[in-house]
């Protein structure tokens, strides 16, 4: 079964690939199909993730998809949220992941609380009209650090310290980051819910 991924991010697609593997899927990155991305103008991950799974769905005509996630930040009331990815630009900056990191540092300069979690909502559907989307939930508790820590992975990774781990996320392994993450927290809850609903794997 084709599954379109509603994302142009590569390493979002190889996270994925790797935890939807037991299901045998062939999961196909929407930009190789030549479809734009979905707008996102709601407010919720979950909501955001609907809208970019039916885009996806709709252009393609093969079952989708999305995942919509972030970092939100007790201390800023939940924000990056939703606008994670694009963060920097809502104070003039540019939209990447130094910019974004950078401006969460400045608007946590004062926090004394700087507990946050790595959010990740995964929503499948059949087609652009299914009536029983599948949604998925991940999160995953850490704190934000005053200095990066870390090369590896992407977005907030080398400000989010994990105490349970001992490490921020871009120190961690490929490997550990699949087994711990928000994504991989989701992802397992999708897995059932695809065996479970649409008798896959």
């Amino acid at each position: 079964m084709r599954l379109v991924l509603a994302s142009n991010n590569a390493k979002k697609l190889i996270e994925l690939q790797t935890l939807f593997a037991p299901l045998g899927l062939e999961l196909v990155n929407q930009g190789a199909l030549g479809i734009s991305e979905a707008e996102e103008p709601h407010v919720t991950f979950v909501e955001n993730a609907l809208a970019k799974a039916r885009h996806a769905a709709q252009a393609s005509g093969s079952a989708a998809i999305s995942d919509d996630s972030g970092l939100c930040v007790d201390a800023l009331g939940g924000a990056p949220g939703v606008q994670s990815a694009r963060y920097a630009t809502l104070f003039g900056g540019v939209r990447d992941d130094e910019a974004n990191n950078d401006t969460l540092l400045r608007q946590l300069a004062d926090a004394k609380d700087r507990r946050a979690r790595f959010v990740s909502a995964l929503v499948a559907v059949r087609s652009a009209t299914d009536p029983e989307p599948l949604i998925a939930f991940g999160r995953w508790d850490g704190e934000v650090l005053k200095a990066r820590q870390g090369s590896g992975g992407f977005g907030y990774d080398p400000l989010m310290w994990i105490p349970a781990l001992g490490k921020t996320v871009a120190e961690l392994t490929p490997q550990l980051k699949n087994e711990h993450s928000h994504r991989a927290i989701a992802a397992r809850q999708m897995l059932a819910l695809m065996r479970e609903v649409w008798h896959l794997g």
